[in-house]
């Protein structure tokens, strides 16, 4: 595990804790058949810098059992404080994690998105994975709390499921912070958050293609397709990376 992201608040540990996609399916493959829940989230460099400024999505990270490197820039900080971590952004989970849940018979909810995105988003998973069972399809009201009265009416009805999984398609910070309020109430449910993942296999949004992802510009692709809406976020980004990188040497010196 590395805390060099811990910067955000000092004296709490922020940490990349699953290194590798085989140890994240062979660990929620167990979480699975023996019924018990968990909470995964993928840190990118948008999270990091919501992270300084937004005290309950901290906290709700650091309730989550599961934490990957989603983007390059947590994979190349994390290589640089001393430790290899594979890039496991939450679009990608989605099959491999689908498909492990039929093959444990486990129920899959699925929350976020819109009605229609989510019925598309479900013959999807439902024609990858052969078997799985999706148990209910939620789309959470326009302006969402994922703390308030809303969002205690969708835990009851993802528990009343029987879901052993559900994926959260709500963006960060909504979706880590219902993850963390919904995992200590649904301690047999895993909460998954995959950003826009229901969204790019229901074709309501478009993914870069793949040799752009290869290639480590995705981001270029996603500010090229969406400037206004984008450019502030990753200049907030590019703004922390000297601040990270220091903080990553320092933990590979310590």
């Amino acid at each position: 595990m590395i805390d060099w992201s811990a910067r955000h608040q000092p004296g709490t540990a922020l940490q990349v804790n699953v290194a590798t996609l085989p140890a994240l399916l062979a660990d929620l493959r167990r979480h699975f058949q023996s019924g018990r829940g968990f909470a995964l989230a993928t840190l990118n460099l948008d999270h990091l810098v919501k992270l300084r400024s937004n005290p309950a999505f901290a906290s709700a990270y650091r309730a989550h059992s599961h934490v990957t490197a989603d983007g390059n820039p947590v994979v190349w900080l994390s290589r640089l404080a001393g430790r290899r971590v594979d890039l496991i952004p939450g679009s990608d989970l989605v099959g491999p994690v689908t498909r492990l849940a039929a093959e444990t018979e486990t129920p899959v909810a699925l929350f976020g998105a819109t009605e229609q995105a989510l019925a598309a988003a479900a013959t999807a998973l439902c024609r990858d994975a052969p078997g799985l069972r999706i148990v209910a399809r939620i789309a959470p009201p326009m302006g969402f709390d994922p703390a308030g009265p809303a969002a205690d009416a969708a835990i009851r009805d993802i528990g009343a499921s029987g879901a052993g999984l559900c994926l959260l398609a709500l963006g960060a910070p909504k979706q880590e912070i219902f993850a963390a309020h919904a995992a200590a109430r649904l301690p047999q449910t895993g909460f998954m958050s995959i950003g826009a993942g229901l969204d790019f296999l229901a074709g309501t949004q478009a993914r870069a293609p793949r040799w752009v992802r290869r290639i480590a510009a995705e981001w270029l692709w996603r500010l090229a397709s969406s400037p206004r809406r984008l450019a502030g976020r990753y200049a907030r980004c590019f703004a922390i990376l000297p601040g990270q990188a220091l903080d990553a040497l320092r933990a590979r010196r310590g």
